[in-house]
């Protein structure tokens, strides 16, 4: 495993540019095997979970051209399916929750897609049912071997078009029904679809490429069928979450910072869901300034006078990748707040890590837990930890910048799987980071 060491205490100063969005990477590097023509992606962002499904694609068959810094070309035309029943896919598509958004595609183009139960974050139960129950109601046959862990459907006369009622906006999920979709025969119509921007982007492109989707950026999607798709070029937003995770370190360390470039109109409540926290957010141009907060920031509270409670939902609600950063931020502002992480019933258990660093944080229960700030009176303790996984191992990069003394995170690799370069990027800024072998 690889580790950090930081250096805490240190304010910084600079800019900083977003990478490109994570999780729209992992649905458009998928969207490239619907076609056999040549797709060219820009800002692709250069981190372990992205570098890993570009890899998966290349075994595949996939020709993969890089063109320049975050920008590759993809052409699917001699695509191996008996690639996906060996050993060697088991294994690498196991490692990688991304995986799961090659079966569509896959089902749509071929009539078959495969994969094995898919890794990822441990944040609790991430169900894959509204995935396969999309792909039944499109007319494919699913089966599951229990054994191996192994999911598979297939169409050998091609996909239906069909109506469904999605039990979950499931982003994912609704990024794979819709790229078998596109394929199909008809009219699709998917309800209570996920619309987050990387939802719209996947859309953006498919409809770029000859795909005819409407309903664009809501929860109510039609899509009719096509016997073919061409190639396109796309350019990946920069990343909502770590824009999020800078405008948090900024608060944590009293740091002047400027992150360039953040897709404004893209970013939904995030900023204004900071502005609950008190945290100072102003926009010059598409860029967003924090300036250094020397007083602190002071949570809001509701207007009834009662304490503040932060919750996730799905889009246009906020993120929840980004509550485990808001926790951290939290504890040294003045006033209180509820967290309330609504979606994984895991996500808040590396509160125990904090509160050794002398947060006064109660976790009231899988989901819930209330932060009571310090207003910098006083400063957090450096200590060792591990990194669970990625939201929560950033979120304890910044606690340990703003602790006194050293501090040691282990488990990095979970850091790196969503941060490019994150420990040069900070350094740049004035960040002590030292990545240790």
């Amino acid at each position: 495993m690889g580790t950090f060491q930081i250096e805490g205490g240190h304010s910084l100063s600079g800019s900083i540019q977003p990478q490109g969005a994570k999780n729209e990477a992992l649905q458009i590097l998928c969207a490239v095997l619907l076609t056999s023509e040549k797709v060219v992606i820009n800002n692709i962002p250069d981190i372990i979970d992205v570098n890993k499904l570009i890899k998966l694609l290349g075994n595949l068959g996939v020709k993969i051209e890089k063109l320049g810094k975050g920008s590759y070309s993809f052409q699917s035309d001699a695509i191996d399916l008996k690639y996906l029943e060996s050993d060697a896919f088991k294994n690498e598509g196991s490692g990688l929750r991304g995986s799961i958004m090659i079966v569509g595609p896959l089902l749509g183009r071929f009539g078959k897609g495969y994969i094995p139960r898919p890794g990822g974050d441990k944040i609790g139960r991430r169900r894959l049912d509204t995935h396969f129950d999309g792909f039944v109601k499109l007319g494919a046959k699913f089966r599951y071997n229990k054994e191996e862990r192994f999911y598979g459907v297939e169409a050998p006369n091609g996909l239906t078009g069909n109506y469904m009622l999605l039990e979950e906006a499931s982003v994912t999920g609704t990024a794979n029904i819709l790229m078998a979709a596109v394929w199909a025969k008809g009219k699709t119509t998917i309800y209570n679809a996920a619309c987050e921007p990387y939802l719209q982007q996947l859309c953006k492109m498919l409809n770029s490429m000859g795909a005819k989707i409407q309903g664009v950026g809501s929860n109510l999607l039609t899509i009719e069928g096509v016997e073919k798709l061409s190639g396109c070029e796309h350019t990946i937003l920069p990343d909502m979450i770590e824009i999020g995770s800078w405008i948090g370190l900024a608060a944590m360390t009293k740091s002047e910072i400027t992150i360039k470039n953040v897709s404004w109109d893209n970013l939904g409540l995030i900023p204004t869901t900071f502005e609950k926290l008190g945290i100072t957010i102003e926009k010059k141009g598409d860029d967003i300034f924090v300036p250094a907060h020397k007083d602190g920031y002071e949570i809001q509270n509701f207007i009834d006078g009662s304490i503040m409670n932060i919750s996730d939902a799905p889009w246009p609600g906020f993120t929840p990748d980004l509550l485990s950063i808001l926790l951290v931020v939290a504890t040294q502002a003045r006033g209180s707040v509820l967290i309330h992480q609504k979606m994984f019933e895991s996500r808040l258990f590396f509160v125990d890590k904090l509160i050794d660093m002398g947060a006064k944080i109660i976790l009231c229960d899988p989901h819930r837990a209330t932060v009571i700030g310090h207003d910098f009176k006083s400063s957090l303790r450096a200590t060792t930890m591990t990194s669970p996984d990625i939201r929560a191992g950033v979120s304890l990069l910044i606690a340990a910048m703003s602790a006194n003394g050293t501090s040691t995170i282990h488990n990095i690799e979970q850091i790196d799987r969503g941060y490019e370069n994150i420990d040069e990027r900070l350094r740049a800024i004035g960040a002590k980071i030292t990545r240790l072998d």
